[in-house]
């Protein structure tokens, strides 16, 4: 009995994760369709025709499992008497590779197989009366339904553009929620109402703390009042520091030398590369070094351990995401199966890799190896966490750390893979922002310049040069406003309120404003919203910021990014070195670039590219 139900309970966690996908010990396997059609179930089955699994739903894709399982039970009964023997069955799909030997009652057999029918039917027919039960439903002072959080399951993969399709129609607009609505909305009026005008009545809300808190924990991110201020008082008071500045300026120009010299050698070698891997490896080293004191030298030596951190929380953090379309996430949590396995696998990767940095901090300390003058973001908080012990102890600190590694990491390492892309699309822009290169950092010996040395040339990237790369910063900003480094965000009002907008919502209510989609309206940018234009943010030749309630690609309000100077600064400093060294091409001109969906947008598959030396050394 227990070996079925074993069985069952691995189907149920294969099927119901990703659309198209199974899952089995953390690895994704497609469910190959010709050998359904080959199996014993399949021949015995009513309905031998081969399946396809990758445009089935769940529910479609159990009916014939259930079916051929039922078929083969009453042939063999027939054959056999009141004894059943499952070892008989021989299935060649390859996600199944766990049947026994059972030998048990036919009744039994059946009753587990009318539980397994009914158990679903019972909490969809719940799940329906929650969803529809005191939301307002045909009450027009509320935004107008476009379906339910669970539908999002069928467009995940393009959840972002879904949703400017659903925005273009509806500015705001919500999905029904087991127990409240989530509203989406595009109106700048909307996200300053949120954001800054009514910032008391909008809160990180309990679902989504419940979702993140696995990974994220009572990181900057997920935590509202005390533990919120605290984390930004201490964070304000890094990162508003001169020496901090000087600091990280010097980090980055170190890694960006190091980027050119990774470049250079696959360059010579003419090798395609993944620019988005290499990008997420040099981010990585500079937000460990500025903000963690520890030099990780991904770039140079790229060890195996922290090779599987990086790939564990990019992992974690898809997964995590999952859960806002996965209503049966909790169940697969508690039964450890599915893509809720896979997640705790990888969180076991990450809290050891942390914890293993948080030990190694406090020695330092403790040892007083530390530079006083360059103190980073982590001593700042192991020294505060002397006076309380107790509530500021090494799972908060972990915590911490993953909030600020996610801003540090994924926003610059992701932004600079689309910046990249762009300028491959627009070889123009790519060589105007050269030619302002040149102009702010000429070449002192053109007989010289066969030879330059990058590290000659990121010295010359002065906190004055930066300032005036304003066609740089127009760029980067474009970038942004099309491939937001996060593609959406929001809070959860804690009283019923009135959008500026006029739309109502009730306390308990999602209220989330869809950064990716307000980079893409018309009404907001003009009729050349979609296409990729430095120029809109120039004027004179100088950058001229928008609204951060229309741009909020870096938050707003009190909540505002306190790393978006320190972003850009990063930004530009890679960027100098890169276009300064090379001219960048799409490796492959026909794949399409897409998205993964999670909370940071990154470039599925990576982004893989050719370059050429702008100066042969």
């Amino acid at each position: 009995m227990d070996d079925l139900l074993e069985l069952v309970i691995s189907y149920f966690g294969n099927f119901l994760n990703y659309p198209g996908k199974s899952i089995i010990e953390g690895r994704f396997i497609a469910v190959n369709a010709e050998s359904w059609g080959e199996s014993s179930w399949a021949k015995k089955s009513s309905n031998p025709k081969p399946l396809s699994f990758e445009t089935t739903s769940c529910a479609s894709a159990l009916r014939p499992l259930l079916t051929s399982v039922w078929n083969y039970i009453l042939t063999d009964w027939r054959d056999r008497g009141d004894r059943v023997s499952i070892n008989k069955i021989r299935l060649q799909l390859p996600l199944v590779n766990i049947l026994r030997r059972i030998d048990m009652p036919m009744s039994a057999i059946l009753i587990l197989l009318a539980v397994i029918v009914l158990l679903p039917f019972i909490a969809f027919l719940i799940l329906v009366g929650k969803l529809f039960t005191g939301k307002s439903i045909k009450n027009p002072e509320y935004p107008p339904i476009n379906g339910t959080i669970f539908g999002q399951v069928f467009y995940f993969n393009t959840l972002y553009d879904q949703q400017t399709k659903d925005a273009k129609k509806f500015p705001t607009f919500r999905l029904l929620a087991p127990s409240q609505s989530d509203v989406y909305t595009i109106d700048p009026r909307n996200v300053e109402h949120v954001s800054k005008t009514c910032f008391g009545k909008y809160i990180k809300g309990d679902g989504d703390k419940e979702i993140i808190k696995d990974l994220f924990g009572e990181g900057i991110f997920a935590v509202n009042g005390d533990k919120w201020r605290q984390q930004r008082k201490l964070a304000s008071l890094e990162f508003s520091t001169r020496v901090l500045r000087d600091f990280s300026c010097s980090v980055f120009r170190q890694n960006a030398a190091k980027l050119v010299g990774v470049l250079v050698e696959m360059a010579a070698q003419g090798r395609d590369f993944d620019v988005q891997d290499i990008l997420m490896r040099a981010g990585l080293d500079s937000i460990f070094k500025v903000g963690f004191g520890v030099d990780l030298n991904c770039l140079e030596g790229w060890s195996k351990e922290a090779s599987n951190f990086m790939k564990a929380f990019d992992n974690a953090n898809a997964l995590i995401y999952w859960r806002y379309v996965d209503p049966l996430w909790k169940l697969k949590r508690y039964l450890n199966i599915g893509a809720e396995a896979c997640l705790r696998k990888n969180i076991e990767i990450i809290d050891s890799f942390v914890n293993r940095l948080i030990r190694t901090k406090r020695e330092q300390l403790a040892e007083q190896r530390h530079s006083n003058d360059k103190e980073d973001i982590l001593s700042r908080f192991l020294l505060e966490s002397k006076k309380d012990p107790v509530k500021m102890n090494d799972k908060y600190l972990r915590d911490i750390i993953l909030n600020f590694m996610l801003a540090g990491k994924d926003s610059t390492g992701n932004t600079l893979s689309w910046f990249l892309f762009m300028l491959c699309k627009n070889p123009l822009v790519q060589e105007n922002i050269f030619q302002e290169i040149r102009d702010l950092i000429p070449i002192e010996d053109p007989e010289r310049e066969s030879r330059a040395d990058p590290n000659d040339f990121v010295a010359k990237i002065t906190e004055s040069v930066l300032d005036q790369m304003h066609y740089l910063h127009a760029a980067l900003s474009e970038t942004l406003r099309l491939y937001p480094a996060v593609p959406l965000d929001g809070r959860c009002a804690e009283t019923d309120d009135v959008l500026p907008d006029g739309y109502k919502v009730k306390k308990g209510d999602g209220v989330y404003y869809l950064i990716y989609s307000m980079g893409r309206m018309k009404n907001l940018w003009g009729e050349d919203a979609e296409d990729f234009k430095p120029e809109r943010w120039l004027r004179d030749g100088i950058f001229q910021p928008e609204s951060p309630y229309k741009f909020a690609a870096f938050n707003a309000g009190p909540r505002i990014c306190l790393g978006k100077d320190f972003a850009y600064r990063q930004m530009k400093i890679v960027s100098m070195a890169l276009l300064r060294f090379f001219r960048f091409k799409l490796a492959d001109e026909a794949r399409t670039v897409t998205y993964r969906t999670m909370f940071t947008l990154h470039i599925d598959g990576g982004l893989y590219l050719r370059a050429t030396p702008r100066m042969r050394s």
